[in-house]
């Protein structure tokens, strides 16, 4: 048994570090090229580095501005392609041969008479008209040159060689039909009405424009477009410590950085194990804060897993992201993050797992401080801030407070870097904006991991505070007085721990529930029994068992309604190792000479480890003692009873293994005395009515 232990232990921890080691290599193989130019710098700003002088020659970049204007220049004087179609006039000569046929066959004898007396001169005339035009050329031009002046030129190719015409020489189809019907107007041929209706029907443009050879000679004429201007020769000084980048020295370390990637990019193997090892010392830094400080979570597959499944998340966000032009590293809504593991655990964890994740993202998406400086900030927000997920108001707020502080950040970033509000980049705002309302989205995430992982969060929580819920249902249907001793118990307890600054909502929850086994036998308890007592039946080892079962059969309900397993802590604990005084009792009256085995008559345990545990279980044997003794108290007998019933707890040992202080034991009791004493009061006995 040792042995297999001994196994199942080296078997968990292998698969620990591969499943850690499969995450690092995950995320450094998104970026085996991604290089990082080692200098962050901004126009306006103070150079803190050392003097920095060219390691090699390189050639310095044109402002982009002067580039595009150059660029812009070319493409003004620049004249597409159009293709001249021979086949286009053959197939409408043919088309016009058969429908001139096919109308005069069609033709009453009182129609076109001159047609009809003599066809071969309006075929023959139509035919010349067909010819003529498609030999000059009749164009349809593409949408993007429809709005040119006639002096726009195009190179209208004709089989091999090419001339230029400007659009006023050239024939639309629009332009081509009305030539032909002034030609025809003009000429005073009878029935000229005839000839230009088949005209029109048959005639079709015959050049078109020729994207691929005007996209080559754009890109030969863009090609020209010197991209440099000047050299810097190595050795030379590119900026002195502390001088101030201007224009032209920003132009010389852009050129820098450009070279710097491209030499350095031939060696990707070395920026895949730089990439390599700094993952690997993120996340292994995570990981061990998480087994020195977190160490029940790190044994936890679900756990861990769902702790160390942001990264590799956010890095392929951010590796998606990095690469469409279109969007900013900055719509990524970190923020999350810190509020998911702030709900499902507590605030510092949450600061720690965010950071870690910034540092990622940081390096991967090449973004310098300004990015680590804004995400870290947002991340202290949400430290700061009550992100109560079920108060919708509160909710919004942090929301609130999120973008403000992002904002705000920005801008004294963008004062710092300008100097002044012109060059402030107004569409980060439309980023800070979505990236915070994208944040909302954390809220219908806590349902759905909370039922993935198992977790228990204050939204769950209230959902099962409802009494209408099935099994507190059946609970108020077949053990009334158990559930009117859970609601006691879960006052006493909430107040308590509001008290002392636990979690109200998680005891008050467990308090209600804690009980839930008593539904297997309800009439075996004294608060449901009408009169008859079954145990009188039974014997006392036999009732000490039934009571003591309604613990292990409160875990197994609690598992067939799928509450949550934090609650089965409570449903465990809330007796401890206790014993069932009563029937021992009873049994050693009855058996006097006889050794009775203890352990028959005490609860499986274990004893309560949290405050909350630990307030549920004084809770509910203060409830319970309150209930049998209190009829009517004298002002000591409640203080009397909970001072005994706190000292029996601690003369057991009951609460060696709670986080709960002497200190906090003490509110607690202040707590129990202010509400039993609220609910005992003394009260006016009312004369009857006569």
């Amino acid at each position: 048994m040792i042995a297999w232990q001994k196994i199942r232990g080296y078997l968990r921890g292998t698969l620990q570090h591969l499943f850690i080691g499969g995450i690092i290599v995950f995320i450094s193989i998104l970026f085996p090229t991604h290089t990082r130019f080692k200098y962050s710098y901004e126009q306006g700003q103070i150079w803190n580095y050392e003097d920095l002088s060219a390691p090699f020659d390189f050639a310095i970049k044109k402002p982009d501005r002067l580039l595009k204007a150059e660029m812009d220049s070319i493409l003004a004087d620049f004249s597409p392609f159009y293709r001249l179609d021979d086949s286009v006039g053959v197939r409408c000569l043919r088309k016009f041969e058969a429908r001139f046929d096919d109308q005069l066959k069609n033709l009453e004898k009182s129609q076109f008479l001159d047609v009809r007396r003599n066809p071969e001169l309006y075929r023959n005339l139509g035919e010349k008209f067909l010819q003529n035009k498609h030999r000059e050329g009749v164009v349809n031009l593409d949408p993007s040159h429809q709005r040119e002046n006639k002096n726009f030129v195009i190179h209208l190719l004709r089989g091999g060689t090419f001339e230029e015409r400007t659009l006023g020489n050239l024939f639309t189809l629009d332009k081509t039909n009305q030539a032909i019907s002034d030609s025809l107007q003009n000429c005073g041929l009878p029935n000229a009405d005839f000839l230009y209706a088949l005209l029109v029907e048959c005639l079709e443009p015959n050049v078109t424009y020729d994207k691929l050879n005007s996209e080559l000679a754009r890109k030969e004429m863009l090609s020209g477009v010197a991209k440099h201007s000047g050299m810097v020769r190595k050795g030379e000084l590119i900026v002195p410590r502390f001088g101030v980048i201007s224009e032209p020295v920003q132009l010389k370390l852009e050129s820098l950085k450009e070279h710097f990637e491209i030499e350095i990019a031939q060696r990707s193997w070395g920026i895949y194990l730089g990439y390599f090892l700094l993952t690997a010392l993120v996340i292994g830094l995570f990981a061990a804060f998480l087994y020195l400080y977190c160490r029940p979570l790190f044994d936890n597959w679900y756990e861990l897993t769902f702790l160390l499944a942001w990264f590799p998340v956010f890095a392929y966000l951010v590796f998606i992201i990095t690469r469409i032009d279109a969007l900013s590293v900055y719509i990524i809504p970190f923020g999350i993050v810190p509020i998911l593991v702030k709900t499902f655990y507590d605030k510092w964890l949450a600061l720690f797992t965010h950071s870690m994740i910034i540092l990622l993202a940081t390096f991967l998406s090449s973004s310098g401080f300004e990015f680590a400086f804004l995400q870290t900030l947002i991340g202290v927000v949400i430290l700061l801030t009550n992100v109560d997920t079920r108060d919708w108001n509160q909710y919004f707020f942090t929301i609130f407070y999120i973008f403000l502080a992002f904002c705000l950040g920005y801008l004294g970033l963008s004062l710092v870097q300008q100097g002044s509000f012109k060059g402030i980049d107004l569409a980060m705002f439309n980023w800070i904006f979505l990236s915070t309302f994208l944040t909302l989205l954390a809220n219908p995430l806590i349902p759905l991991l909370e039922r993935m992982f198992g977790y228990t969060s204050s939204m769950g929580l209230a959902e099962l505070s409802d009494l209408n819920r099935p099994l507190l249902q059946e609970l108020a249907i077949k053990a009334p007085g158990t559930l009117q001793h859970s609601l006691q118990v879960a006052n006493l307890a909430e107040a308590a721990a509001r008290r002392i600054g636990a979690n109200h909502l998680l005891v008050r929850v467990a308090a209600l529930y804690h009980d839930i086994g008593k539904i297997i036998q309800p009439e075996y308890f004294i608060e449901n029994q009408g009169g008859h007592n079954p145990h009188d039946q039974l014997p006392y080892r036999e009732s000490a068992r039934v009571i003591i079962a309604h613990v292990t059969q409160g875990v197994e309900l609690a598992k067939q309604y799928r509450l949550p397993k934090l609650l089965n802590e409570f449903i465990l604990t809330h007796h401890g190792t206790t014993m069932v005084e009563y029937f021992y009792r009873k049994e050693q009256d009855a058996f006097p000479g006889e050794v009775i085995n203890e352990s028959d008559f005490c609860y499986p345990g274990p004893k309560p480890r949290t405050k909350e545990e630990s307030i549920l279980m004084l809770a509910d044997s203060i409830e319970a003692a309150a209930k049998a003794s209190l009829k009517n108290p004298a002002p000591g007998d409640i203080q009397a009873l909970v001072e005994r019933i706190v000292a029996n707890k601690l003369s057991k040992k009951q609460l060696e293994d709670s986080a709960l202080t002497f200190n906090d034991l003490e509110k607690c009791k202040t707590v129990f005395l202010q509400i039993l004493r609220s609910v005992y009061h003394a009260r006016i006995e009312y004369p009857s009515e006569k």
